[in-house]
């Protein structure tokens, strides 16, 4: 793995030294490869799959098809086709002395990610810090280890075949020796960005000795207000927690006021398949009128399912909302349905996280919608990068500084 290392450090200045137009170029034959390739990728997804419960809550991010692959060709072009994140001025100043100072952007050098089931992330990431001229060495899942092997493979032959070093991608082993060996990969790797569950975050955290941005995960609450519109609620609700039950912006908790508990299921009508964790107030508006429904205990209100299940929680009063959400949320992902703007403006000015909503669902939490290209992650930290994380998320800075032969007293 130390050779491994050695040559993403080497690799680095050679891809930042690449022109715009060449990275882009390569983007899009690595797009134009995989949907040629598909038939391989989707056979080696096959073999991951084939050791995966299809019951899982992770099956659904390990599998590939068609028309996913079509999505990450497209989200690949659609990277290649934004403007490049680098040399951009992000600040310049003329000092009394006469120096002149300029604060541009430039790459971050070897970026590691550590990611579980996600076939997906490989794509993204790669086509996220090469654009942003940065290396990146991945440190996926055994979940996915054929379907990550295959992905690598492909891209490092379409590297070699534009004459671009192979070593802008770099695949470690599936096991955790590797992990670790990330973590202490100093003076190879500058930032480390660990996807996927509290487990994993906390254990990248609490043992890297190179630098980490913490992301990923998402304990969601949407509150649905004494104001809230019925027939917008039902829609966001339904949204946020079954478009896709396995991702890090789904929702986790509804939080719904004491005076629309009898509201509360036709704001649920559309999820017969969801199990429901009710408070005891809710328990007794939802009993005999929704298939799946249980009571909930103190856990069920700070666990991210990734499945479909979902706590109810009942407040008094937004106060009530604001103070759950502080106890249980994650910073990631919060909404409110609502049609009083006091209660909203509140709303978004209390909630501690990286994207607060109004009216509309966590689903949203994506680069991709927000009009990023695609992310390499969802920061749930304060310090740097917040929210989803694209291009400009991915690079740094540094001083440029030019005198005429000033001296500082």
């Amino acid at each position: 793995m130390k050779a491994i290392f050695e040559a993403a450090s080497r690799a680095a200045g050679l891809v930042a030294a690449l022109s715009d137009e060449k990275r882009n170029a390569v983007l899009r034959k690595v797009a134009d490869a995989l949907l040629g390739a598909s038939d391989a990728l989707l056979a080696a997804n096959a073999a991951d799959l084939a050791r995966m419960s299809p019951e899982s809550p992770l099956y659904d991010r390990l599998k590939l098809d068609g028309k996913r692959l079509e999505g990450i060709a497209a989200d690949m072009r659609n990277v290649a086709s934004l403007p490049s994140p680098l040399g951009r001025t992000l600040l310049e100043r003329t000092l009394p002395n006469g120096l002149k100072l300029r604060k541009i952007s430039v790459p971050f050098g070897v970026i590691g990610i550590i990611y579980e089931a996600r076939p997906n992330v490989t794509w993204d990431v790669f086509s996220l810090c090469f654009k942003s001229g940065s290396v990146c060495v991945l440190k996926g899942g055994s979940d996915a280890a054929d379907s990550n092997a295959a992905a690598v493979a492909l891209i490092r032959r379409v590297l070699r075949e534009e004459g671009v070093c192979e070593d802008a991608v770099n695949l470690l082993p599936p096991g955790r020796e590797a992990t670790k060996a990330l973590l202490e990969a100093t003076g190879y790797v500058d930032l480390v960005i660990p996807r996927g569950g509290r487990a994993l975050i906390d254990f990248v955290r609490d043992n890297a000795k190179v630098p980490c941005i913490e992301t990923g995960a998402g304990v969601v609450n949407t509150y649905f207000d004494a104001s809230g519109d019925l027939e917008k609620g039902r829609r966001i609700v339904t949204n946020a927690k079954t478009r896709r039950v396995s991702v890090c912006n789904a929702l986790d908790c509804l939080i719904v006021h004491a005076s629309r508990l009898g509201d509360l299921p036709a704001l649920l009508s559309e999820m017969p398949q969801v199990t429901l964790y009710a408070d005891e107030r809710a328990y007794t508006a939802l009993k005999g009128r929704h298939a799946k429904l249980e009571k909930a205990t103190e856990a069920s209100f700070g666990t991210e399912f990734m499945d479909y299940k979902m706590a109810v929680k009942t407040v008094d009063s937004l106060d009530e909302a604001l103070a759950h959400i502080a106890r249980y949320g994650s910073g990631h992902s919060e909404a409110i349905v609502t049609e009083s703007l006091e209660n909203a403006r509140r709303f978004q000015l209390a909630v501690d996280a990286a994207c607060v909503y109004v009216n509309a669902p966590t689903s949203f939490t994506d680069g991709a919608q927000f009009g990023l290209g695609a992310e390499i992650g969802i920061s749930t930290q304060k310090l740097g990068a917040r929210g989803p994380m694209g291009l400009e998320e991915i690079t740094t800075y540094k001083w440029l500084i030019e005198g005429e032969g000033q001296t500082r007293p």
